[in-house]
Parts: C-alpha cells; structure tokens; sequence
C-alpha cells in the first residue's frame, strides 16, 4: 500500500504531481521509544502512520512534558514539517509510542507540490486546523477541567487504545502525558485506590471500576 491510499486528495494531483511525492516517499520503521522529530528547527518531513503509534508533545521550560495528540493507523503528522508552513514555528516532539511502521515525504517536495496544487494546499489546511483544534480542545482541558476528571478521562481513553483494563504505565508516563508532576499523580491515584475505582502495582494501572471513572468525567 503506497502513499495514494493515505492522502485523499490523490486524485485530484497531476501525473507530475504524484511522481514528486512517489519519489520523495520513503517507508521506515520507528521502534518504540525512538525519537522522531525534535523541535521547529528539525524539518524531518511530512508522516503518515501506517500501523503502529506516536506520541507528540511539547516540553516547558522547566522539562515538564504534556501530550498535545496521539497519531494512529492513517494519521498524518504535519507539524513534522513544520517548514513547509510559513511564520509557524511549533517546537514539537514526536516518538513512537509502539513500533510504527510509517511514510516520511520530505518537505521540499511536498512544499512543492502545495505550490502547484489548490487541492493539496486545502488538504494541508485541513490538516493542520485539525490539529490545532487538538491543540485548542487540551488547553480548555487543561484550564477548565479539574485534575481528577482529565485522569480518569486519560485512564479510559488509554484502555480503550490498549483493549484491556490492565495498564502497564507508571506514574511518572502519566504525568508526561498530563503535564502533572509524578507525585500529584501519585497522590490521586491513590485516591481512586481509595475509593476503589484502579488497583495500584508497580508499573501497572488496573481499572476496577470504570463506571465510576466514566461518572467522574462528567
């Protein structure tokens, strides 16, 4: 399966169009944990996951991390690419969070073609409205929704990805992807321990009572 069945303005593309992006394409394999982009000043290329996931997030600061999305089975990185976008500097990291399997388009070429085509322009703006309506949606979370609601959100949500209620995640990982230090994690964690909604081991998660977590986030 190439490139034309991920990007759905394919057809609307010249011949020539599609042989620049065919030649700038190539299929990698990430392993998990490895890093992919790093910062607006790492132009690594436009990727479109084909199995597996990525994690893109940004750091403060003071090295605290937040998750700003997930990419999965069909997902299109764009910030990736970020100088293909003028006046957007987006100081990104994207990892893989499993073993991903992925098509990376370098940028110049993809940049050259948004210049030809009205079609792949607007699928670019799509994309990236997507993205920062993503963007958008967390900093409300993050403002207006208390800490114990966005934590049972995320402990659902990341059951539902992984298919199972037993999470292998640690404190610390939960943290990263809240932008909330390791121990007031710990310490509401605990809480639903208390309360008996998660059963706490060493680097596992358990969820007991998910009803009550899904009450919780309402």
């Amino acid at each position: 399966m190439g490139i034309s069945e991920y990007i759905s303005v394919w057809d609307a593309l010249t011949d020539d169009e599609r042989r620049i992006l065919l030649a700038a394409s190539k299929e990698k394999i990430f392993q998990k944990g490895e890093i992919l982009h790093n910062g607006s000043a790492d132009c690594t290329g436009l990727i479109i996951v084909q199995s597996g996931q990525l994690r893109a997030f940004t750091v403060s600061a003071e090295g605290r991390e937040i998750t700003l999305y997930r990419l999965l089975e069909r997902d299109i990185c764009l910030f990736s690419a970020s100088c293909i976008m003028n006046s957007i500097q987006f100081e990104l990291t994207v990892t893989a969070e499993k073993d991903t399997r992925a098509f990376v388009i370098a940028p110049e070429a993809y940049k050259r073609v948004m210049r030809t085509s009205a079609a792949l322009a607007n699928y670019t703006n799509e994309i990236m409205a997507g993205r920062f309506s993503d963007v958008m949606w967390l900093i409300d979370q993050v403002i207006w929704k208390s800490f114990d609601k966005r934590l049972a959100e995320f402990l659902l949500n990341e059951a539902n990805m992984d298919g199972t209620h037993i999470l292998r995640i640690t404190h610390e990982t939960i943290g990263n992807h809240l932008g909330n230090p390791r121990e007031v994690v710990t310490r509401m964690l605990r809480h639903f321990q208390d309360e008996g909604y998660v059963k706490l081991s060493r680097g596992t998660v358990e969820i007991i009572d998910p009803q009550a977590l899904a009450e919780l986030c309402r």
